[in-house]
């Protein structure tokens, strides 16, 4: 549920989310994805295409160090994600991502998440104040 912006180069195309601050890269500049494994990561490795209106983004290369959601769903390094983003109107973006991941499940399935434009609003630096930070941190 955290906010998160769109950031478009010619090749390149971010997501900053204000969540933790961090961000991902997805390659628009028509490569493949690497002839061998991708060193795992958090975000996966990327790549993005426009199919019409619709963004669509295909990851791999991930971890198996999260959950999918909150409420603890696992995947595995050999999970595959298509998420596809698409501006139903001004204010709307409807975002399908669908997993693919044949170690955790015995078939791909989908979700579908509404997602809302919220235009005059900056990302915010979300630092985490546990207890090691508390000595860090100047609160007056």
């Amino acid at each position: 549920g955290a906010n998160f912006r769109f950031v478009q180069t010619p090749g390149l195309t971010l997501i900053l989310y204000e969540e933790f601050n961090h961000y991902r890269q997805i390659f628009t500049d028509s490569r493949p994805f690497p002839d061998n494994d991708p060193q795992p990561t958090w975000f996966g490795y990327s790549v993005g295409k426009w199919d019409g209106d619709t963004f669509v983004v295909d990851s791999m290369g991930f971890n198996d160090q999260t959950w999918l959601d909150d409420s603890g769903h696992p995947h595995t390094e050999a999970m595959h994600t298509t998420e596809r983003f698409r501006r139903r109107d001004f204010g709307h973006m409807d975002l399908t991502v669908t997993i693919d991941d044949p170690k955790a499940y015995t078939k791909p399935w989908s979700v579908n998440i509404p997602l809302q434009l919220l235009p005059d609003t900056e990302l915010i630096e979300d630092i985490c104040e546990n207890e090691r930070d508390a000595s860090h941190i100047n609160v007056k």
